[in-house]
């Protein structure tokens, strides 16, 4: 427990021994006994008389810690002392589990987002200096040993080691880290040595981002959160006028009604009247509902964010590395007069010096290394693919755009993904097929979404409409919209918008780079593995820290946990404070029995709030 906690907890003994020593010594002189309750009740309930008179010099005069200073005083007024106490000493019990339940739930958080480092090992000439993160500059080399977090972004220089990723993941696999590998702040180095060269300022970096994001995130109310505010605004002057009303109008139109017996009831009347389990659980519950969201990998910048997503109705997918793995990898060859290995060197050599995907996937599949001499001429043709002298022979490597253009008599592909045709000395050599392929995941995420109700699945790419066809047939989608440009995906977007009911929420889902202006006008804009991306934390309002869209799926059912939670603890407290305040009105319940009412409501609510954070991540 942290040092606030531990400090109530002391004062709420030491009233408690205050008046356990007052009731049962029972001294001769009863001012040496209300003095022991003053004492109790100065010890455990200064701090609400103070924020009471800070709030009303401020204007803020109707909240709860005004309720309960009225209420106290107004006790001591009529002699009773001892529930005078009785009220402060309990409404600070509520205050205990409510301190409790919030650190609690910071330090679930703060187990999995412990990402913060402390110090960087920076070289300077040729010697390892401890610095403050902040003053690294990019392009210095860092240091990071087994055991340590890594400070800031950056490329693997020298070294190899397995990273544990899992304060930004959640992931317990340890990720493999080797020369010319980006690796991200906030990871820890597990066994090998790293050299790495900074690739970004502190401030720019992810663990930079990832904490102000987590920070700031209930700064961002939702709707219940919002009603609660303004519930409190106009409920607390109405139980105020209500409680005058009931000390003053009673004795001046009842016959031998007595004053003090209606200032006692409406002095109980307003200690129950504190919407103190409102206000405590309904933003506690959102709280949690984003700690155990973290649990599992995903980042939800508002608690506004976290009950939209049970609202869910459309969700819309990009395709590259959202659904797909946004890896080409060659799927197939069909070589003609050459061995295939002879029909992917070539290829592979003369797209040498292309860094697009496609040549890329190539050289991977080639696997050997490649002579630069043996390619004497290169040439990119755009939109078409590149013409190049290899081994003395011109060689074309492209679409079918260019085999036209060059008058090669080809053989048409049918095979789904992105066709490569291949000519050789002016000869038709054959094709290479190169297709990226459906995550695993991907599948398990649209079973999710279904099973939580999602309306409808839509997918929008760029890709290919073959290519995206195949997709949608694979996983199932409701429909989906080839060959886009941005815009077109905005547009489209807004149109789906329109399709909704007017509580439902759209989700639009991407890499974070190419769809910042979709992520942006959707009303749950999510990044996939965003944490290498700056796009994707600045235009999204939820982050997967993976590439796993199935994660969205849990998210979404802890939302509609959080808000089953919500509604329940609104409706606890409202029904039980408007049963206590109708009983406290005609005198059936006492100022014990409203403060037990109160703090009771309080406390329950706030553990019901807790449960959130037992989502198992499965």
């Amino acid at each position: 427990m942290n040092w606030k906690i531990n400090e109530k907890l002391i004062r709420i003994i030491i009233s408690l021994l205050l008046v356990v020593i007052s009731f049962f010594l029972k001294f001769d002189a009863k001012i040496l006994n209300n003095l022991f309750y003053l004492l109790a009740y100065i010890i455990v309930g200064y701090d609400i008389i103070l924020k009471a008179v800070r709030n009303i010099l401020k204007g803020k005069v109707f909240d709860e810690n005004f309720l309960m200073t009225i209420a106290t005083i107004g006790a001591f007024l009529i002699g009773e002392f001892l529930e005078a106490v009785a009220v402060m000493f309990f409404y600070q019990v509520g205050e205990l589990f409510q301190s409790y339940a919030v650190d609690k739930s910071r330090k679930s958080v703060a187990s999995l987002m412990d990402i913060r480092p402390d110090y960087a090992n920076l070289y300077r000439e040729d010697e390892i200096e401890r610095v403050d993160p902040n003053l690294v500059k990019i392009g210095e080399i860092i240091l990071v040993k087994p055991g340590e977090k890594i400070p800031l972004d950056g490329i693997v220089v020298e070294g190899t080691s397995m990273l544990d990723t899992k304060a930004l993941t959640g992931e317990s696999v340890p990720r493999k880290a080797d020369v010319g590998d980006e690796v991200l702040s906030g990871c820890i180095n597990n066994d090998g040595i790293l050299k790495i060269k900074v690739k970004k300022e502190f401030q720019e970096s992810t663990v930079s981002k990832i904490l102000d994001l987590v920070e700031n995130a209930s700064s961002k109310k939702s709707k219940s959160e919002n009603f609660i505010s303004k519930f409190a605004r106009y409920y607390t002057p109405i139980v105020v006028i209500i409680a005058i009303l009931l000390a003053i109008i009673p004795p001046l139109l009842i016959k031998d009604a007595i004053f003090s017996d209606w200032l006692y009831r409406s002095l109980s009347f307003l200690v129950v009247s504190c919407p103190c389990a409102l206000v405590i659980s309904i933003p506690l519950s959102f709280f949690s509902g984003i700690g155990a969201a973290s649990k599992i990998g995903v980042l939800i910048k508002g608690s506004n964010y976290l009950e939209a997503l049970a609202n869910s109705e459309i969700v819309v997918f990009d395709k590259t590395g959202t659904l797909t793995e946004g890896e080409f990898k060659v799927q197939k060859i069909e070589a003609i007069g050459y061995s295939d290995l002879e029909l992917l060197k070539y290829a592979s050599l003369a797209e040498i010096y292309s860094n697009h995907p496609i040549s890329l996937s190539l050289k991977q599949a080639y696997n050997k290394d490649i002579n630069e001499k043996l390619v004497t001429k290169s040439k990119e043709i755009a939109g078409k693919g590149v013409l190049a002298e290899v081994l003395k022979k011109q060689v074309l490597v492209g679409n079918e755009k260019l085999m036209k253009e060059y008058g090669i008599k080809y053989k048409k592909s049918n095979d789904i993904g992105t066709v490569l045709y291949v000519a050789i000395a002016n000869e038709f050599a054959g094709t290479i097929t190169i297709f990226d392929k459906i995550k695993e995941d991907s599948y398990k995420a649209l079973k999710a979404f279904r099973e939580n109700q999602v309306e409808k699945i839509v997918m929008l790419t760029g890709d290919h409409e073959n290519i995206s066809k195949h997709v949608a047939e694979k996983l199932g989608l409701d429909e989906y919209h080839a060959e886009l440009l941005p815009q077109e995906k905005v547009e489209l977007v807004e149109k789906l918008m329109t399709e909704k009911s007017e509580t439902g929420k759209l989700i639009f889902i991407g890499d974070g780079i190419n769809d910042a202006p979709v992520l942006a006008i959707s009303d749950i804009g999510v990044a996939m593995g965003g944490v290498g991306s700056d796009a994707a934390i600045e235009a999204s309002d939820v982050v997967i820290m993976t590439d796993e869209p199935s994660k969205l799926a849990k998210a979404m059912k802890i939302s509609k946990k959080t808000l089953r939670i919500v509604k329940q603890n609104i409706v606890l407290a409202i029904t039980v404070k408007i049963i206590v305040l109708i009983l406290s009105a005609f005198g059936l319940a006492s100022m014990w029995a409203a403060v037990f009412a109160d703090v009771g409501v309080t406390v329950l609510a706030i553990f019901n709030a807790f449960r959130i954070l037992k989502i198992k991540n499965k």
